[in-house]
Formats: C-alpha cells, structure tokens, sequence
C-alpha cells in the first residue's frame, strides 16, 4: 500500500506559479490531475470583488478540477505572514471578514476542508493574549466552515522556516483543534498533518502517523532536505502514506512541494494515480 492508494491533490499556491492563476487549473489537469488546494489566492484582500471569485470558479470548472482545500485569509503567503488568526488588530478584522467569503466560494465549488493558519507571534504582545484572541477567531472559523458541511484544519508549521510560528509540533496543533472542538461543540477541528514540516521539526512521522491519523483531515507532503518532489529527499513517504491509509485516513494528499519545471516533477507518480477517485 502506497502512491497508489491516495488520493492525491496539486496545490497551485506553490506548482505552476509560472503561471496566472486562472491558468494553473488547466495547467493540472493537464497532467492528469482532477483535485487541487490552494492557500488563499488574493494576497492583498480577504474579500475580492464578486468577479473575481467567479473567474476563478469557472477556471476550476473548465478545467475539470475540483477545489479540496483552501486556506483562509492569512496575511502575505508567500511572504513573512504564517496566518492572521492570532494577530491582533487590523489582521484580525481582515480573518473575520474573511470567513464567510471563504467559506461560501468553498461551498460553490465542493471544497470541503478549509485551513486557518495561527500566525506569528508580534513583539510587544502578550502570548496569551494572542492565544484568546486565536480561539476567538479559530471558533468563528469553525462555525462558518461547519456551516458549509466543512472541516478547519489547523496546522503545524516547522520552526527553522517559520521562526515566530508558535505551532511547530503535532501535539500543538492538536491541542489548538481540541481547544476549538471544547469551545464550539462542533467537532469540525482537524489537523492538517504536513509530513514535510514535521519532518523539519524533527518529529517521529510513524509516531505522528500512528497517534493522529484519526484526528487528520488532510495530508500534505514534500521531501526533505530542499522541499522537492517525493524522491529528492530522503523522507519515506510512500510508506508514511502507506500507514495512514492503513490507519483509516482516506482523505486528500496535497503535493504541496517546489519544483522549477513542476509538469515534470511528478513522473514519482504514475500517470494513472493522479485522478483523485
């Protein structure tokens, strides 16, 4: 049990960045991929203009792809921001605003897990502050994702890449999603089980794997060292994956790794397990 036993999905916030959004869709299904994620693709707004979200809808639709996962608004990603939930003031105001936004464009096209990212802490600010005004934010978040029929995923990032990240352990992560399932009632928090950022962080995978496979709602992967396809690293992720799907996790696998030419950085993956079942 291995890559073809998933259900494998391109994340175009970091493959075929060459490309106009728009076009990444096509740009996937072109090689054989029918899902992809996205971390929230309007940097500069957490609620672009109505044209703006249909364009991006008909892409999605024309291409023959459907939408698995989608970050909320978090800042500048790519850039020195790792989430708005947690950062006080204005930021915090763009994540609420978002929410509804975000939560209704995944409703109109089936997607089903939506990521909110903590945030860095910010000098000057008291921790634990941060930390109420995170379960504030993270409780709304849960409330519009459940309202959708969808998960919040809450994730781990890795501390060396992510320095002022306070989530930088799987136990972290959960912990938060815990505290948001105890708050809402809901049980609609998840953990996003990033293989490659725990890797950075030095955990055991298998242990991970073993202990929240149950509480994962989705999956993404990159080799380590670098951040590169499966195969120019040295993590064991087919067998990772392997454990998972073993442990019951059926859900999606975000290929969420950099690759300079990424039409051809998935010959790991044969041709036939790229459209997600």
């Amino acid at each position: 049990m291995g890559y073809t036993d998933q259900r494998f999905d391109v994340n175009l916030s970091i493959l075929f960045t060459e490309l106009p959004l728009l076009e990444r869709p096509a740009a996937a299904a072109a090689a054989g991929f029918t899902a992809v994620e996205l971390w929230w693709p309007w940097t500069g707004t957490p609620t672009p203009a109505r044209e703006e979200l249909d364009a991006l809808r008909r892409a999605l639709d024309e291409a023959g792809t459907r939408l698995v996962g989608l970050n909320f608004y978090a800042g500048r990603l790519p850039g020195p921001d790792r989430g708005a939930a947690s950062v006080p003031g204005e930021e915090s105001e763009r994540f609420r605003a978002n929410l509804d936004v975000a939560a209704d464009f995944a409703a109109s096209v089936g997607c089903k897990a939506l990521n909110a990212l903590y945030g860095n802490r910010v000098d000057g600010v008291d921790p634990a502050a941060q930390d109420e005004l995170a379960l504030r934010n993270l409780v709304a978040a849960a409330r519009a994702a459940h309202r959708v029929g969808a998960v919040l995923l809450i994730e781990a990032l890795n501390a060396p890449e992510s320095p002022h990240y306070p989530l930088v352990s799987a136990p972290a992560a959960v912990e938060v999603a815990d505290r948001v399932n105890e708050a809402t009632g809901l049980g609609n928090a998840t953990f996003l089980l990033d293989l490659y950022h725990l890797a950075m962080n030095g955990e055991d995978l298998f242990e991970v794997v073993e202990k929240y496979a149950a509480r994962t709602g989705h999956v993404q992967i990159a080799d380590m060292p670098g951040r590169g396809a499966p195969g120019t690293g040295s993590l064991p992720l087919e067998e990772l994956l392997g454990r998972l799907r073993k442990a019951g996790y059926e859900g999606f696998v975000g290929l969420e790794y950099k690759a300079q030419d990424a039409a051809a950085s998935f010959g790991w993956l044969p041709a036939g397990a790229r459209a997600a079942g």
